[in-house]
């Protein structure tokens, strides 16, 4: 269950956001709107594009790979950007593969990420999860 409410009803937006929820195939269209608003109410706009991207590349990872599709996000305001964090119940750690084959179906993802971030990484669960984070300042 989500307990998001848009910012402008409630006020400001709080300097973090997070979810727990089971993914699907739809469910990154729902994360973009959710980035979206949150990066308005904190007058982050121009980093929109690249959050979204990244959040999505993540959940479809969580989508691809976990077999119980169960995650949380977070995405919080930094003093210089946007930090976000999805975690996830699957011990495997991602794999940065090199140049994907022109005709391969997958393996671009953390290529993508890698490309419109500032900085990521993967970070162990005290579980048997992770949690992949990436950060975004203004540029």
């Amino acid at each position: 269950m989500n307990d998001y409410f848009p910012p402008t009803l409630l006020g400001p937006a709080p300097a973090q956001y997070g979810m727990r929820l089971v993914v699907g195939d739809h469910s990154a269209r729902h994360i973009r709107r959710i980035v979206r608003s949150l990066l308005r109410e904190w007058e982050l706009s121009p980093l929109t594009d690249a959050v979204e991207l990244a959040m999505t590349e993540l959940v479809a990872n969580v989508v691809r790979h976990v077999p119980d599709r169960r995650c949380a996000l977070v995405l919080s305001r930094l003093a210089g950007g946007v930090r976000g964090e999805v975690s996830d119940t699957s011990p495997r750690l991602p794999a940065v593969p090199g140049a994907p084959d022109d005709d391969a179906e997958c393996g671009r993802g953390l290529l993508l990420l890698d490309a419109v971030v500032d900085k990521w990484g993967v970070v162990r669960g005290p579980g048997a999860g992770k949690t992949v984070w990436f950060e975004c300042a203004p540029r």
